[in-house]
């Protein structure tokens, strides 16, 4: 059998499973591909390696393509989104120090409640709060963007926010770069590992079905590509179908934590995919439902509306035109490309290509195109609903 080389870029991280699961687990083979995984040390890199040519494909922080097409970060080059690889993963962490003053203020660390451990935080902090993101143009920091105009008061004001990569940000908390991060897993979890911080919440706590990570190709590639493009939104579908069962948890971070791959303890990556996080160094433990999401409620499909509360979101924080903002967006998340992939596999795709984003608190049932899909709950912590129809 015929198979056809795939460069794909991925970073480090708990939630670039299903690139290395689909090649790992020989879903990429039953698409006749062979996935070349090659690990960026950071996102402008993994941006510019896709951005030149260098890989066909790479994992994606979801704001990175939208910005792109937006005309910020000096990209170069525009992107299309074939699906999400990610919903949810990410922590938010404070150093030894701020989760002292946190506990003295009588803060319980219960990992699940934003306004609270938001205003235990600036109570404990009388100066300004120095917080790490992995990428300007990230969940991470429209999580925290969102997370503090939601709390109001001067938040917003008292934060500086830096950009460190994933790998280091448990170094830039241990030598005092930083007083707190937002990251993906398992780098928070290795913060708390080596003693440097304590976790203060999961971006869950914020908004409970973001997307993290996406698929992303360039523009053009997806047009001129679309067979080949479809084979690899299917093997990705595949590999997160696979990682959404439990018994598969054990094996997927032992492969995770290889050399080429994480180069970390199995266990450490575990914690992520089992939703069982160690918050504090001594051991505290939570448990979160739906830590990270690889596939069940759609996990995969490229919903146009979250582009679209994204896209808003960035226009407001760079002072862009919203209506410019919004059309832009419409066009990165390529819905019809999933779903012409997708057809005839037995996969559930949605009726529509637009939903309401913060209005489902439970697992809810909806139309699909050719049976009922079940949404995962989807709220934001401020109860605020995104209708893209009555957006602007």
């Amino acid at each position: 059998m015929t198979t056809t080389p795939v460069a794909a870029g991925f970073l480090p991280l708990t939630d670039a499973a299903p690139l290395i699961v689909a090649q790992e687990m020989g879903f990429a083979a039953e698409e006749r591909l062979a996935l070349d995984l090659r690990k960026a040390a950071s996102w402008s890199a993994l941006r510019d390696m896709l951005a030149f040519g260098q890989v066909d494909a790479a994992q994606m922080l979801a704001p990175l393509p939208l910005a792109a097409a937006l005309g910020l970060g000096g990209a170069g080059s525009r992107f299309a989104v074939l699906s999400v690889l990610s919903v949810n993963g990410t922590v938010i962490g404070v150093s030894r120090r701020l989760a002292a003053a946190l506990a003295s203020g009588g803060h319980d660390f219960a990992f699940d409640d934003a306004v609270a451990a938001g205003r235990a935080l600036f109570a404990a902090e009388a100066g300004m709060i120095r917080i790490g993101v992995p990428f300007p143009f990230s969940m991470h920091s429209e999580l925290l963007n969102y997370w503090l105009q939601g709390l109001g008061g001067d938040a917003v004001q008292r934060v500086s926010i830096r950009t460190v990569p994933p790998p280091l940000m448990a170094q830039a908390m241990r030598s005092g770069e930083i007083d707190a991060f937002c990251v993906g897993e398992p780098w928070g979890s290795l913060a708390v590992e080596r003693g440097d911080g304590v976790l203060l919440l999961p971006g869950t706590a914020i908004w409970s079905f973001a997307p993290e990570k996406v698929l992303a190709v360039r523009s053009g590639w997806a047009e001129r590509e679309r067979a080949l493009g479809g084979r690899l939104i299917r093997a990705l579908w595949r590999a997160g179908r696979w990682l959404a069962e439990p018994s598969s948890r054990g094996l997927a971070a032992e492969i995770l934590s290889a050399r080429r791959y994480l180069d970390l303890p199995a266990e450490i990556i575990e914690r992520a995919l089992t939703g069982r996080i160690t918050v504090t160094p001594q051991g505290l433990q939570r448990q979160v439902s739906r830590f990270v999401e690889f596939h069940d409620g759609a996990a995969g499909f490229p919903w146009r509306s979250q582009a679209q509360w994204i896209a808003l979101q960035m226009a407001r924080c760079n002072g862009l035109d919203p209506r410019v903002a919004f059309e832009r967006a419409e066009g990165v998340f390529r819905s019809d490309l999933y779903r012409a992939a997708m057809r005839g596999t037995g996969a559930q795709l949605p009726a529509a290509s637009l939903k309401l984003e913060g209005a489902v608190d439970g697992e809810m049932a909806v139309a699909g195109e050719s049976q009922s899909l079940r949404l995962l709950p989807n709220r934001f912590f401020d109860g605020r609903v995104f209708d893209p129809l009555a957006a602007l």
